[in-house]
């Protein structure tokens, strides 16, 4: 007699629960399609932010209170000027191979810390850029 009486009142119960059930899962789809679209939006504004800075006029000599700007191209002709492979450039940033071809070609971009080597390595000159990666190359 007990189940008699439990049945009408679990039967409510589990049709609150079913629905509340399908409720979440719509809630957890709408979530993930906004998940979705903002990381779309993300890479979108990355490729806008990295052809923005692609557009900025390049200059070969700054003075020292001018800021630093990556760019792409600079750092392939950087490494021309030089005479140095891409490993080579590599070890001179103290980074992995991969990373600097990532950079050059403008895959990527380099964090602060190795920005402040590139700049580093940019305003000390080819003379004394080339005797450092043979100083590397040798050690």
């Amino acid at each position: 007699m007990a189940r008699k009486e439990l049945k009408p009142e679990l039967q409510g119960m589990r049709k609150a629960i079913i629905s509340h059930r399908s409720e979440i899962a719509a809630l957890k789809r709408e979530v993930k399609g906004l998940t979705s679209q903002l990381k779309a939006a993300q890479r979108q504004s990355k490729t806008v932010g990295a052809a923005r800075s692609s557009d900025q006029p390049k200059v070969s000599k700054r003075t020292a209170q001018e800021e630093f700007v990556f760019a792409p191209e600079i750092l392939g002709q950087m490494r021309k000027a030089l005479g140095a492979t891409q490993i080579e450039m590599a070890s001179l940033l103290t980074v992995s191979p991969l990373s600097y071809s990532r950079w050059e070609k403008g895959q990527t971009q380099p964090r602060t810390k190795q920005l402040a080597k590139i700049e580093e390595i940019a305003r000390m000159g080819l003379v004394k850029a080339g005797e450092k990666i043979r100083r590397a190359a040798k050690a």
